[in-house]
């Protein structure tokens, strides 16, 4: 199978982490497929982007993943549309932080649905497939916070953590298919989420940007600085090479040392 005939779909590819690692497969010379919740018209220069750095094809499949099953529509989608799919990558997922005792039910069904549920059945969806061709990777964001407990970040924390066993659990099961399934776990990325958060920061504690980045937000990362999105990006695309072919059931944390600690 040569590499410009293989097609990935990453979920939640319009910003940050998601696109960098479009951009990364893009440059590859893979066919892309990207996701959000924005009308098309709304990502049409982002679809773009994802083009000019190399994808000779880029489909954008419109899915609000807090509805699970829309994982599973957007890779059959995708599959139709692209005629297989080699590589699924779940990236797709959010955040909210409050007390346990405050936290509202709604946004821990919301968290749950999108980094756990969804995933499960989008690989549920995207297994069939690489098992036939006994060819496939599966990749899933799982975050620092899938090895580390944090307080405040309970839905978060705990779905974050169960990806990492279904990785392991999916990984053993294709172990001998051809099919590799691992987890990155990134801790800070230098992402617009991240930037908006960190004006907050500036304001709730009345810092200045470099004391609030040292002090607060990377005082869990020996390294002091944030890990890049292309980071993430290159690494992704490693996985999905031949030499990574032995790689499967893992975690890669790219923390900057925070789970050294």
């Amino acid at each position: 199978m040569g590499e410009t005939t293989r097609a990935v779909l990453i979920t939640g590819s319009t910003s940050g982490i998601g696109l960098a690692i479009a951009k990364a497969f893009g440059a590859m010379g893979w066919r892309v497929g990207v996701n959000s919740y924005e009308p098309a018209a709304a990502v049409e220069s982002i679809l773009n982007a994802v083009a000019d750095a190399g994808a000779p094809e880029v489909r954008y499949f419109e899915a609000d993943l807090g509805d699970a099953s829309a994982s599973a529509r957007i890779v059959e989608e995708a599959i139709a549309q692209f005629g297989a799919l080699d590589v699924l990558v779940n990236n797709a997922g959010v955040q909210k932080v409050a007390p346990v005792e405050d936290f509202p039910i709604e946004d821990w069904n919301r968290i749950r649905t999108i980094s756990l549920d969804g995933a499960f059945q989008a690989i549920r969806a995207v297994l069939p497939g690489m098992k036939q061709r006994q060819w496939g990777r599966i990749i899933n964001i799982a975050a620092v916070h899938g090895l580390r407990g944090a307080p405040y970040k309970s839905a978060y924390v705990a779905t974050k953590h169960a990806l990492v066993g279904l990785t392991r659990a999916v990984a053993l099961e294709v172990a001998e298919l051809g099919i590799t399934v691992n987890a990155i776990c990134p801790g800070y990325v230098w992402t617009p989420l991240v930037e908006r958060q960190l004006e907050e920061q500036m304001r709730q504690h009345g810092l200045g940007r470099e004391e609030v980045i040292r002090t607060i937000m990377l005082a869990p990362q020996p390294t002091r600085r944030f890990v890049q999105p292309e980071e993430i990006g290159a690494l992704a695309v490693y996985l999905c090479g031949d030499m990574a072919r032995s790689i499967t059931g893992t975690t890669i944390a790219v923390d900057g040392g925070w789970t050294a600690k």
